[in-house]
């Protein structure tokens, strides 16, 4: 049964079809969600990610957001949920979001 179950997975999805979010070196040429940010214990940090989906951000605070090629919904660390549409450059020199999780649509 689950191999019957497996089979038919296999025929339904396309093969090379990315379905989870994951991180990417922002040296690469792309349009990739890009954002810089700092956390409570000084360090600072500029990453990018592709595909969509969600992934933990872990608390930090985010100073800049390039949006890319991707609509973006960050999930705040208090219970907020805000969308971002794709090619979009946000900063927050003053009250940057701090940001629990990150999600591309």
């Amino acid at each position: 049964m689950a191999l019957a179950a497996a089979a038919a997975f296999t025929m339904v999805v396309p093969t090379g079809t990315a379905y989870a979010i994951n991180k990417v070196s922002c040296a690469e040429q792309g349009d990739f969600l890009r954002i810089q940010s700092h956390h409570s214990t000084g360090l600072k940090s500029e990453d990018c990610y592709a595909n969509a989906g969600k992934t933990d951000f872990g608390g930090w605070w985010i100073d800049k957001i390039s949006t890319g090629n991707n609509d973006v919904r960050l999930h705040d660390a208090n219970g907020a949920v805000v969308t971002i549409p794709r090619h979009r450059v946000i900063s927050y020199p003053n009250r940057p979001p701090k940001v629990n999780a990150i999600e591309i649509l």
